[in-house]
C-alpha cells in the first residue's frame, strides 16, 4: 500500500514520543543505550531527537 501524500502526518518527527514503545526501543538501540537510560535522558533534556542523540553519545555504550 502506497503512502497517501495528500494526507500529511500530524506527528512532529523532531520529537521522540515517550508513549510509543517501539519508537523508544528503536531510538535506544540505534544510539547504543538502554531504554532506562533513554527515559532518564528524556527526563533531563526533553524529547527533542537532536538533543537526545547528542546526550546519548556522551553516555557509555551498553
Amino acid at each position: 500500500m502506497a503512502d497517501d501524500k495528500t494526507r500529511p502526518d500530524s506527528r512532529d518527527r523532531k520529537r521522540l514520543s515517550p508513549d510509543d514503545e517501539y519508537e523508544m526501543d528503536y531510538f535506544a538501540l540505534t544510539n547504543n543505550i538502554t531504554p532506562a537510560q533513554l527515559h532518564e535522558l528524556i527526563r533531563k533534556h526533553g524529547n527533542n531527537r537532536a538533543t537526545l542523540t547528542k546526550a546519548a553519545k556522551l553516555l557509555p555504550a551498553q
